[in-house]
């Protein structure tokens, strides 16, 4: 098993993605990738996602990209409202994958 950290839009060089909550969380996705592929593991083995949001009326827009990446294989997921997230981002997302 692999458990991720919350993963926020900060690029590889450590720049903080600050455009729109899709572009934020299209910078996730692409964090998550990265960490998972270093582990062994995938987007397609992931078993479990926790969504933390600024807003919730954002929930449709982070769905429409988070739908993007978990198109055919959709596993279990929370998503909770929070009062801050770090830096002041409006997403950050952890998963559990197996390690293939």
């Amino acid at each position: 098993m692999f458990y991720s950290s919350g993963q926020i839009p900060l690029t590889a060089d450590g720049d903080l993605i600050s455009g729109t909550v899709e572009e934020q969380t299209h910078q996730v996705f692409k964090n998550l990738q990265a960490v998972l592929q270093e582990a062994g593991a995938s987007l397609e083995t992931v078993v479990k996602a926790t969504v933390f949001i600024k807003d919730m009326n954002d929930f449709p827009l982070i769905n429409e990209v988070y739908g993007q990446y978990f198109n055919t294989h959709k596993p279990a997921r929370s998503c909770v409202e929070v009062a801050r997230l770090p830096k002041d981002v409006l997403v950050e997302i952890e998963v559990i994958a197996l390690v293939k």
